[in-house]
């Protein structure tokens, strides 16, 4: 029986790459992500490649069923190879592989907090054709039509989640209006990064069948409003075990050391969306704090009371690269 595999990549676009794909039909038996082909595709057309030799490589890592097309359909993430089979520029998978590799005896756990933002009619969802909805406070998991707007679309990417057996923990509506949120993990880095892109790939999908478009930019809406991160909680086996909080708070200064490194990968647009309002700590400052939500780095009241869990890196954009903000954690923390 014919298999319909969707090659997801991401791109050479810049500021922020972003989701590509195509379809592959496959006719011989698929067991393990190692029988699925490699294939090529135009890089000149993606950022990734000149006309002159544009063929760039598809090598799939991960593969699950698809839950939009159903029946003998399978979403398959792939990283991109250059002709000579070595790791092509933007492929910031591989990086993240041999830094995972290292660290795989502290067991690192991360789960990531994707906050989006439904567009339509060039405007965020449920907001008035002219002007501006009432002020931020009644939305943040709101309830009822005049509160909470596109609840229908998040509810479908739930369920296509779900369906397609990625780790989500939840999801809920956001500050502003037209903003949501869901969480991916806990996991361990390749597994929340490549989990995470298949979310994004079936956040957008739903969004076609719903005329929405769903935008990850860091600040959608200039003004008094909140913007989007992808707020990052992290833990060792050390972390987690009894005392871990000492572990907790030694990891402090090593984020603080490199602080700037860390802005400078967390997603294009970070300056506009860390500006020590809205729940956020200026992007020129680290601080860190026990349910501080205007904090770099918040330590969760119940982690404290505990004496062990995690630590939630406030800092990524909703539109960071999962591959580079889970490499840096560990580098950072782990090194």
């Amino acid at each position: 029986m014919a298999l319909k595999a969707e090659y997801i990549w991401v791109d050479g676009s810049t500021p922020t790459r972003t989701l590509r794909s195509k379809t592959k039909v496959i006719y011989d038996e698929v067991k393990s992500i190692s029988d699925y082909p490699e294939w090529t595709f135009d890089g000149s057309s993606t950022g990734q490649a000149d006309g002159e030799f544009s063929d760039c490589i598809l090598r799939p890592v991960f593969a699950t069923n698809d839950p939009l097309r159903g029946g003998n359909a399978r979403l398959v993430l792939c990283e991109v190879f250059n002709a000579d089979g070595t790791p092509h520029a933007t492929n910031s998978r591989a990086p993240l592989r041999a830094v995972a590799e290292r660290h795989k005896a502290l067991e690192p756990w991360f789960g990531i907090e994707q906050e989006y933002t439904m567009f339509q009619n060039g405007r965020p969802l449920g907001w008035p054709e002219n002007g501006y909805p009432a002020p931020q406070g009644p939305f943040y998991c709101g309830v009822g039509a005049d509160e909470v707007f596109g609840r229908e679309a998040v509810e479908a990417h739930l369920d296509a989640c779900l369906s397609a057996n990625l780790t989500l923990s939840g999801i809920n509506a956001e500050v502003m209006p037209g903003q949501w949120e869901f969480q991916v993990g806990p996991l361990g880095a390749l597994e929340v990064s490549d989990q995470l892109l298949l979310a994004r790939y079936l956040l957008y999908r739903v969004g076609e069948l719903y005329d929405i478009a769903m935008t990850l930019d860091p600040k959608p809406v200039r003004g008094d409003w909140n913007g989007a991160g992808a707020h990052t909680n992290f833990s060792t086996n050390t972390m987690r075990a009894p005392g871990g909080i000492k572990a907790i708070l030694d990891a402090m200064p090593k984020l603080q050391a490199r602080h700037d490194l860390h802005i400078a990968n967390y997603g294009e647009g970070i300056e506009r969306r860390l500006t020590g309002k809205h729940e956020t700590c200026s992007y020129r400052e680290f601080r860190f704090g026990v349910g501080h939500r205007g904090a770099s780095i918040r330590i969760p009241l119940n982690v404290e009371q505990a004496g062990r869990g995690y630590l939630e890196d406030r800092r990524p954009c909703a539109n960071m690269d999962p591959y580079i903000v889970t490499r840096l954690i560990l580098e950072s923390v782990c090194g």
